[in-house]
């Protein structure tokens, strides 16, 4: 039992009034002083336990409660029993003893009526209360563990941060961890296998995992049947915190105030978040500066597309976990020819093996190319030398002419130099094709460009990651 003891100096008489009239006295006082308001959200279910031996035992239901009251009332309520009983000596507040029927070490259920998303062991538990919404709830996904997440260079960090974070037994390696990247690349996969994680290593840790829109779902809900106190104490008093999903508050002011002020109490008292995004922290508009600021404040881990390798990776474990017999040129077709991203390429993959099984024909390639004709059509979307050259000026900054112009300056011919590179790497355009493009350019122009950024992306990493990150943003 968690307690917060308040002490004053010994009295010397006894008070003629009972205990309980002494309380429900203070209480009065209590209303009086601090308003209708704020004695409802924060007072009023202080309970008189018992007076023993000059301490004043009390009660509160839950320890965000217990908390709030003992840093913020404890004084003067210490001061207004010394003055109703001057044999009081001391004041302890406790969290109320729970009732065993509700599970020891479990909560009993809010007043919310929803479903709170935690899980403690090996296992999501649904605290289901009278009245509750199925659709609420959001189960962490078994298939998505650490065990059956392919690991490669566009994910590496992502992963080695999330595997730190779950082992983590008391201590809070970042906070919060912030992993971000597009459609359909592992986000949400590393959030369950987190889960799954920490259930397994530390059953007795208390975890909320959940989307930001269920978060902004739940918040509505308290403040439509006046329910805030419970909510923010559901939320406040866990060990772990996951949303995944955070661009979907952007420009909802209510309920980014109300998780700014989640976000903060969960960091000052030592405990983990994790959260999941579309784009990097500065890049989320619609996001309050402070909100931004504080998401980048731990870890940022960016899940960048995948390459080829990484999408035969995937198709092999998906295969071998379902010992699924396929002709391995199937899945190097698919890996070279699905880019989009992981989910796409696996909704591939089950489109072949649906077809297969229904039609009762074993997979090719030529079947293959047949039930993915509309898939294979989408990912087939040629790169522009246009799009090359715009993206390029945009990244460093310069006009769109400069690509055709004469300008040497290398704050110009550097960038033009990168858009050739690319040019050759993401097109099949031939080098006189290019140096057309490229302000009426000859050929040689062109290798002299490809040598020079060969060159130059061995010896300065910043220009190597200017590139990468160019490519890929291409792709």
């Amino acid at each position: 039992m968690e307690t917060g003891l308040m002490t004053a100096g010994a009295g010397s008489g006894t008070s003629v009034m009972t205990d309980n009239d002494n309380w429900e006295r203070i209480r009065e006082k209590l209303r009086t002083e601090y308003g209708e308001a704020t004695f409802n959200s924060w007072l009023k279910n202080i309970e008189l336990e018992k007076i023993d031996g000059g301490k004043v035992s009390m009660t509160l239901p839950t320890r965000f409660l217990r908390d709030w009251v003992f840093n913020n009332y404890a004084n003067r309520i210490r001061q207004l029993w010394c003055a109703a009983d001057d044999s009081v000596k001391s004041v302890d507040i406790r969290v109320k003893p729970l009732d065993r029927k509700n599970g020891a070490g479990h909560k009993p259920t809010f007043g919310l009526g929803e479903i709170t998303e935690t899980f403690k062991g090996a296992r999501a538990v649904a605290a289901e209360t009278a009245g509750q919404d199925a659709s609420l709830m959001a189960p962490l996904d078994p298939r998505f563990t650490f065990d059956n997440f392919v690991v490669g260079k566009s994910n590496e960090l992502a992963h080695a941060a999330a595997r730190r974070v779950a082992e983590a037994k008391d201590s809070v390696p970042f906070n919060p961890l912030y992993i971000y990247g597009g459609v359909g690349l592992g986000k949400t996969h590393l959030m369950h296998a987190i889960g799954h994680a920490i259930a397994a290593n530390c059953p007795t840790k208390r975890v909320i995992y959940l989307s930001a829109e269920k978060f902004m779902y739940r918040f509505i809900r308290a403040l439509r049947f006046k329910d805030t106190m419970n909510f923010k104490d559901q939320f406040r008093s866990v060990d772990v915190l996951m949303i995944d999903d955070v661009q979907f508050i952007a420009g909802k002011d209510s309920t980014q105030e109300e998780f700014f002020h989640t976000f903060n109490a969960l960091v000052d008292q030592n405990h983990q978040i994790i959260i999941s995004g579309d784009r990097s922290p500065t890049d989320l508009e619609g996001m309050e500066e402070r909100m931004r600021s504080r998401l980048g404040w731990g870890l940022v881990a960016d899940i960048h597309p995948t390459d080829y390798e990484l999408r035969l990776g995937i198709l092999q474990s998906k295969v071998e976990q379902g010992k699924i017999e396929i002709d391995p040129r199937i899945l190097e077709f698919l890996a070279h020819r699905i880019t989009s991203n992981v989910r796409e390429l696996e909704g591939a993959l089950n489109r072949v093996l649906a077809y297969s099984d229904l039609v009762g024909r074993a997979v090719t390639l030529e079947s293959t190319q047949e039930v993915l004709r509309d898939l294979l059509r989408a990912n087939d979307r040629r790169i522009t030398i246009e799009e090359i050259q715009k993206k390029v000026a945009e990244h460093f900054n310069i006009r769109m002419s400069d690509m055709h112009s004469a300008r040497r300056a290398r704050a110009v011919a550097r960038p033009r130099q990168v858009a050739m590179y690319l040019a050759k790497q993401l097109t099949s355009r031939s080098l006189p094709d290019i140096g057309r493009k490229f302000g009426g350019r000859d050929h040689t122009t062109v290798m002299h460009a490809l040598r020079k950024i060969e060159e130059l992306r061995q010896q300065d990493v910043a220009l190597a990651e200017d590139i990468d990150l160019l490519r890929r943003m291409l792709e």
